[in-house]
């Protein structure tokens, strides 16, 4: 079953048909979005494992990839900037 990569909320979508601008209802995030993409993976080159693909930079805006395929929507963990700083001055001690 189809499902939101961004809060894991599941889609009642049959088949592929997912618009440029359609949102989730749960979170309001872009559907049509590398993130919510089957083809999407981190650990690859790009984060697409769709080798012919264009790959936008933004992974989570709405794009016009040819090759989208709405994905399972296993939850794609965001890493923002606040974060990453903080995780930095727990390791490294930063007073």
């Amino acid at each position: 079953m189809p499902g939101c990569a961004h809060c894991g909320r599941t889609l009642d979508i049959i088949a592929n048909q997912v618009g440029r601008r359609d949102t989730c209802p749960g979170c309001e995030e872009d559907l049509r979005s590398c993130r919510n993409c089957r083809h999407f993976d981190e650990s690859v080159a790009k984060a697409c494992k769709e080798p012919f693909a264009e790959v936008p930079r933004d992974k989570d805006e709405a794009n016009f990839c040819e090759f989208f395929q709405l994905g399972e929507g296993g939850l794609h963990q965001k890493d923002s900037r606040d974060a990453l700083l903080s995780a930095a001055e727990a390791l490294f001690g930063r007073k």
